[in-house]
């Protein structure tokens, strides 16, 4: 006679082995962690908001990826997702950046401007300066899985406390529902605007529900701090300017969120953090800092040298278009930015984008009178 707790197991397995998703032709890391094993022991587990596995890795399920460039295949919908599914969550965790144990490792967070050096690059071939993060409401649901009433919540804490931004920092919010065309031109011609998501990545996250309401924009009055709202994180904030004063740029970016975080403590609410995870984000790849500082940078001599690949690789950076994600550089002009998003703080993230274009402008100097360049030996991730 079969033993009946034996049976029972025999029968959950072979009922989620036909509800487990085909993912033999995927490549991304939710795909290369997610067991059968797994899948039976999370797939009715649900985090105090209802979030279940299932929705979790929707994205993943139904954007294979490409066979070259491997993506995540997973968000939260919460903060507690990461907890409830640690046993997807941290292999993915540790695939992404490459081998960070979010079970035995602390991340480190330091926004402290001053330590920057040589952070002021020259302008006859950096174009503008950029740094960026995202940050979570403590207790909301994050986009994929909030509410209407949630995400409304997220949006009036927010904008309540950027009112409290003085000095340089002060601004106005635009409501992407509320715009006029001329306002909303505006911020397109300004390069501001984010639109609906047409990204199947994002619409298979659930992302695009309802939009746009409660959606927004807020910049200071110098368009040189940006703030949207119930994108693909409950916030995004944005230090840019034309030229290459990283160095301001950087400080305008730790004093603004600084502020910011004071604003909604005061109004008793936090941001999502924690020593292992660093800021809590909607996408696994955003944890830590969710920092991506970035210049756009003309590098005509380098870009055609074979090697212009291999040397950003061992100083970690990333080139992107200057459209952004997904897009290919056009001409000469490059959006170089750090590769790093966990296991770095902040200041050493920035420092290590910083060192990095410092580099790759030598080595255009270089090539521009002939001269021979080296491949720099590879940068560590972090610390272990």
């Amino acid at each position: 006679t079969l033993n009946p707790s034996l049976l029972k197991s025999f029968h959950l397995s072979l009922f989620c082995s036909s509800d487990f998703p085909d993912l033999r032709k995927h490549n991304n890391c939710m795909a290369a962690a997610l067991t059968p094993a797994i899948y039976a022991k999370l797939r009715d587990k649900v985090t105090p908001n209802n979030w279940t596995l299932d929705q979790s890795i929707q994205t993943g399920v139904d954007n294979p990826g490409h066979p070259f460039i491997k993506t995540v295949g997973c968000v939260a919908g919460d903060e507690e997702s990461y907890e409830v599914f640690a046993e997807l969550f941290d292999p993915v965790i540790k695939d992404r950046h490459n081998g960070y144990d979010p079970r035995t490792m602390k991340h480190p967070t330091d926004l402290d401007s001053s330590k920057i050096t040589n952070a002021v690059f020259d302008e006859n071939y950096v174009l503008s300066s950029r740094v960026r993060t995202g940050r979570s409401i403590r207790g909301l649901s994050l986009p994929p899985a909030c509410s209407r009433a949630e995400r409304r919540e997220v949006e009036r804490v927010v904008v309540t406390a950027l009112a409290g931004l003085k000095g340089d920092l002060a601004g106005r919010y635009y409501g992407l529902g509320d715009m006029t065309e001329k306002e909303q031109q505006q911020l397109i011609d300004d390069h501001f605007l984010f639109d609906k998501p047409v990204s199947p990545l994002l619409t298979a996250a659930f992302m695009a529900r309802d939009w746009p309401d409660s959606r927004g924009i807020w910049h200071n009055n110098e368009k040189t701090f940006l703030i949207w709202v119930n994108e693909e994180d409950h916030t995004r904030v944005i230090s840019m300017e034309k030229g290459g004063n990283m160095k301001r740029v950087f400080e305008r970016f730790c004093r603004g969120l600084k502020q910011v975080e004071h604003l909604i403590q005061e109004r008793g609410w936090e941001f999502m953090w924690n020593e292992r995870l660093g800021y809590i984000l909607t996408c696994p790849s955003n944890l830590g800092t969710g920092l991506r500082a970035g210049v756009h940078v003309r590098l005509p001599k380098l870009s055609q040298d074979p090697r212009f690949s291999k040397i950003l690789d061992n100083l970690r950076l990333q080139k992107r278009g200057t459209g952004g994600v997904d897009t290919a550089a056009t001409g000469d002009t490059f959006d170089i930015s750090n590769n790093d998003r966990l296991g770095k703080s902040e200041v050493e993230l920035v420092q290590l984008l910083v060192d990095g274009v410092n580099h790759l402008i030598e080595c255009e100097k270089k090539l521009e009178k002939g001269q021979d360049i080296k491949v720099p030996a590879p940068i560590t991730q972090f610390r272990k």
